[in-house]
């Protein structure tokens, strides 16, 4: 998880550095280059390519054009807004997973789970505090990313039904150097890296592909409830370097609101790996 956090932060650095010369579009269609590069070397190098199909390739392009748009607001966020309040209002992610999953994947919405949604959401408004300043497009963007993160986690799980990891980071990072090209291309310029930008293009496509790689190697060895709390430190961490990097105030209201919605989240994955752990006895008493 320590490298996820350094890559997560990493990224947002490079995201506000890059966003001086490239727009979001821009960084997007670099950034997938140099993953696509860098998956198509492990592909080769462990002969994976026999993973890689044109299954469901529709559901793949639905998934990576959400991945894509709530990547373009996150990169837009972090260029205009206190990177800790990025930070704390990414976290809502898995709140609108918990609210979604009923209506896109027929899951169950317990009361635990509403509740769960509702603590995080109470969170949302103190790092927001409507009312006391008028909403910056940061924050709004930021907020909204997350809606978009949410909707690419349902369609990945739906996705990891059909198709192995090297074939959906394979068609995500084509599908959004494709998008981005596009995107980027729409007012007939393109800016090109320099010799200042190039390092961060890289530090951005490098640090994506290996936060998650983190993050799924971290819950393979260990319960989500003991990774979870680890990926918090993700906010005091970042409100640390918007501090030193770019005199950002550390807001205590932020700091709260994100613990509020940390204890949102982290109540309903207890919920979930008790019931996991009480299907399991229920399943060994019965064999």
């Amino acid at each position: 998880m320590t490298g996820a956090i350094a890559s997560f932060s990493s990224m947002a650095v490079a995201g506000r550095e890059l966003s001086l010369v490239h727009d979001t579009f821009e960084i997007m269609m670099y950034r997938s280059l140099v993953g696509f590069l860098v998956v198509a070397l492990v592909l080769t190098a462990t002969g994976g390519w026999i993973q890689v199909s044109t299954q469901r390739l529709g559901l793949h392009a639905l998934r990576n054009t959400l991945h894509f748009t709530g990547q373009n607001l996150w990169f837009y966020a972090v260029a205009v807004a206190p990177l800790a309040q990025v930070f704390a209002l990414e976290f809502t992610q898995p709140l609108w997973v918990i609210l979604l999953s009923p209506l896109l994947l027929n899951e169950r919405l317990t009361p635990l789970k509403i509740t769960a949604a509702l603590i995080g959401f109470a969170g949302i408004l103190i790092v927001t505090r409507p009312g006391s300043a008028p909403l910056s497009p940061g924050l709004a963007t930021a907020a909204a990313s997350a809606i978009f993160f949410a909707f690419t986690t349902i369609t990945t799980k739906n996705l990891t039904r059909f198709a192995s990891i090297g074939c959906i980071v394979f068609w995500l990072t084509s599908m959004q150097a494709v998008l981005g090209a596009i995107a980027a291309g729409f007012d007939g310029q393109i800016a090109l890296p320099t010799a200042q930008t190039a390092p961060f293009l890289v530090l951005v496509g490098l640090a994506g592909l290996l936060a998650h790689f983190c993050i799924t190697n971290a819950l393979a060895i260990a319960p989500a409830t003991v990774v979870i709390p680890f990926d918090f430190a993700r906010l005091p961490t970042i409100a640390v370097v918007g501090m030193i990097l770019y005199h950002e105030p550390i807001d205590h209201w932020v700091l709260i609101g994100a613990a509020i919605i940390f204890s949102g989240i982290f109540l309903n994955i207890w919920s979930e790996s008790r019931n996991s752990l009480a299907t399991v006895e229920n399943s060994s008493r019965n064999t």
